[in-house]
């Protein structure tokens, strides 16, 4: 297959929308499939979404909320719905891939009750020949920085080099840095941990407390990571880099970071509920929370920050509670998997 030119983003929040930018940047036809009515009018007739107020969107970019008239022609196809939606919204689009088109996922979750990665979703729901040229985009990047063209740097996977790299060509820009990577696995997993990490580190800013806590928490966090990705089969290597450290650090760090967000309200003393109820765009943390958790206990790995985060969400525990939890556990060596 040649270089695509016909992309279509299946999803029109604020990374969807951001990754569009960055594909028109190169020169593409790009459709963006809308769930909103309004969100699509107003990419076709402001060139804004209001899920990234105030950014003006490259005129190439059209929104549509049929998903087989988005789809027509397609020959990338960008997956980037919150998680939860992802079967959902992809079993829909599924008759209308075209064969050829290559596939690339760049939502970051475990789906809840079946445990499944993005990747394994998609595997279910979408014809064989959708899979063939199939890889994954993760990384450091707020939507809003990658819109307005900060320098950034992001990996995409695949189980076949050929497919990476071509999806590496069909996304690098000078301000959109891309590198390779074969451990779909290991970069599925780090992007979605790392969420429930940032929950974490917002709680104990919320509380009060400052960059040690929160070094803390990346480096027991990124450890933590590191063991479930290794009981499962991905490589330890792959949550050294950008998917993992790299998008750990910035999203634990980083005042664009939702879940960090949700966490500082969270040890604020704020109810879940309230928090969520506030929110126009999706904190993928607290559902992955559920999630990571119960595969941790599936596969027998010791998760002690996502058991204190769940517990905190879904059990009422206090958040000072909750730290003092980790801080008194039984001493032990530094160990990596």
């Amino acid at each position: 297959m040649s270089e695509p030119t016909r992309c279509t983003v299946v999803g029109a929040g604020a990374w969807g929308t951001a990754l569009a930018v960055v594909l028109a940047e190169k020169g593409h036809d790009v459709t963006v499939w809308c769930f909103e009515p309004e969100v699509s009018k107003s990419l076709n007739e402001g060139g804004l979404n209001p899920y990234l107020e105030g950014v003006s969107l490259p005129r190439a970019i059209r929104g549509e909320t049929d998903l087989k008239s988005a789809l027509r022609g397609a020959q990338l196809v960008v997956s980037v719905s919150p998680a939860q939606f992802v079967r959902g919204v992809m079993g829909r689009a599924a008759p209308h891939i075209e064969a050829g088109a290559m596939v690339l996922s760049a939502s970051k979750g475990i789906e809840l009750g079946s445990l499944l990665r993005m990747d394994e979703v998609l595997f279910e729901v979408l014809p064989g020949h959708a899979m063939r040229n199939f890889c994954v985009l993760s990384g450091p990047s707020f939507a809003r920085e990658v819109a307005t063209g900060q320098p950034t740097a992001v990996v995409v996977a695949s189980r076949q080099r050929s497919v990476a790299a071509r999806a590496q060509g069909l996304f690098q820009t000078p301000t959109f840095r891309v590198y390779t990577n074969t451990d779909v696995i290991g970069v599925e997993l780090a992007g979605a941990l790392k969420n429930v990490v940032a929950l974490a580190a917002g709680t104990t800013a919320g509380l009060g407390f400052g960059h040690n806590t929160t070094a803390a928490l990346i480096t027991r966090g990124l450890a933590e990571a590191t063991r479930l990705g290794v009981a499962v089969g991905a490589d330890k290597a792959t949550f050294y880099g950008l998917a993992g450290l790299g998008d750990l650090v910035l999203t634990c760090t980083g005042s664009l970071s939702r879940n960090r967000a949700v966490g500082y309200r969270l040890g604020q003393g704020e109810p879940l509920e309230r928090i969520l109820g506030d929110m126009t765009a999706v904190a993928e943390g607290v559902e992955t929370t559920r999630a990571a958790l119960e595969l941790a206990k599936r596969v027998e790995v010791e998760m002690p920050i996502v058991e204190q985060m769940y517990a905190i969400l879904y059990e009422g525990r206090a958040p000072a509670d909750a730290l003092r939890a980790l801080m008194t556990r039984d001493p032990k060596p530094e160990e990596w998997s």
